[in-house]
């Protein structure tokens, strides 16, 4: 019987084999998924580390200007940068004991006047509006359960870290990114000089301004949020203690810290319980509280934040929420906060590389 592909021939053949490449192929390509998903849970193994580096390499550059600016004074980088991170913690650990408790004290305190807030609230609602609310039904479940909720209240912390045991996981990481960014500050010209020696000199300049860059960018950045905070809480303090609100300062610190360190909607954040405080207490104070946000909003805008952050975030705001979103989505809430310097750092590294051209004389590019 006749073969249908034809008589046998060596063209034939070598039609019918397997191409010679395809082994190697085939070989190459186990390779390459083997090492991707071998890769890939090494990340998912070493994520947390990767995300605990990330943070301090941020930190370290939020740090060095300080540590720079005592080093050019004559201190040694090593107990400058010790006194840095010293006077830090101590600020810091001052302001969240600061704002922990006035929190804790603020809800204990709405907890215990609930009952007359509500009832001046439904009391102001009926004698505008000629209605007939009742809050007799709310004020006893409140009652029933305020015990409850103000112990919840004092121990939600404590309640909180003994069941999960978080807070020794907090103290870790803290503790791992301050070693990580205490060296990364104090040997700092040490490392730069370890990554610039395998580089060739063209990508020694390129990773010298880009690190550069990134420390006056981050730098300028916390500063500027800090002494936004500081004003903000200040004028806050003095806004709430006029209109009459309870517990003003707790009000002040908590709007100061959400409105400069939450990403973009921080401001609305903020502002948000200052106004739910007052409608309970007294509902027109709510709109003395909203006037206040308003004016004081405007004039961060357009006075405080060009003198105080102009350098620091040079950045549009759709820009500034879309970094901050895919921050979040990527690192939960601590990429939503290095999200804005690190679309400043690289919006400022892209800018410096970056040709532009005359624009030419059409009505879409106008000026509006």
């Amino acid at each position: 019987m006749d073969d249908p592909l034809g008589p046998a021939s060596p063209l034939n053949w070598d039609e019918r084999r397997v191409p010679r490449w395809f082994p190697r192929a085939l070989l190459y390509v186990f390779v390459f998924a083997a090492g991707f998903f071998a890769v890939r849970s090494l990340v998912t193994s070493v994520s947390h580390l990767l995300i605990i580096m990330l943070v301090s390499l941020f930190v370290s550059f939020a740090i060095e200007p300080a540590v720079d600016w005592l080093s050019d004074r004559g201190w040694r980088r090593g107990p400058a940068t010790g006194l840095v991170f010293f006077v830090t913690f101590v600020l810091g650990g001052l302001l969240v004991f600061l704002v922990v408790e006035l929190v804790v004290r603020q809800v204990s305190t709405l907890v215990d006047d609930a009952p007359r807030l509500l009832r001046n609230a439904a009391n102001w609602i009926n004698h505008r509006f000629n209605t007939k609310i009742t809050t007799d039904s709310i004020t006893r479940q409140l009652r029933k359960y305020q015990s409850e909720l103000a112990n919840t209240a004092s121990n939600v912390g404590g309640r909180v870290v003994s069941v999960t045991g978080s807070l020794i996981g907090v103290l870790f990481s803290g503790l791992t990114v301050a070693l990580f960014s205490f060296y990364l500050v104090a040997d700092g010209p040490k490392v730069r000089r370890g990554i610039c020696s395998v580089l060739p000199p063209a990508r020694q300049r390129v990773v010298l301004a880009l690190w550069e860059l990134a420390i006056r960018k981050t730098g300028s950045y916390l500063y500027s949020r800090v002494v936004l905070a500081v004003i903000t809480s200040i004028a806050g303090w003095i806004a709430f203690t006029i209109i009459g609100l309870p517990s003003p300062a707790a009000l002040a610190v908590w709007a100061g810290i959400i409105a400069q360190f939450v990403p973009v909607l921080g401001t609305y954040i903020g502002g948000a319980l200052p106004v739910v405080i007052a409608l309970l207490n007294d509902p027109p104070k709510a709109l003395w509280v909203i006037g206040y946000l308003v004016i004081y909003q405007q004039l961060e805008i357009y006075v405080l934040s060009p003198r105080i952050a102009a350098r620091a975030m040079a950045i549009h705001p759709a820009v500034a929420f879309a970094a901050a979103f895919a921050g979040a989505e990527v690192l939960g809430p601590v990429g939503a906060f290095l999200a804005l310097p690190a679309a400043a750092i690289v919006q400022a590294f892209v800018s410096s590389y970056l040709h532009r051209y005359e624009l030419i004389e059409e009505p879409l590019v106008a000026e509006a």
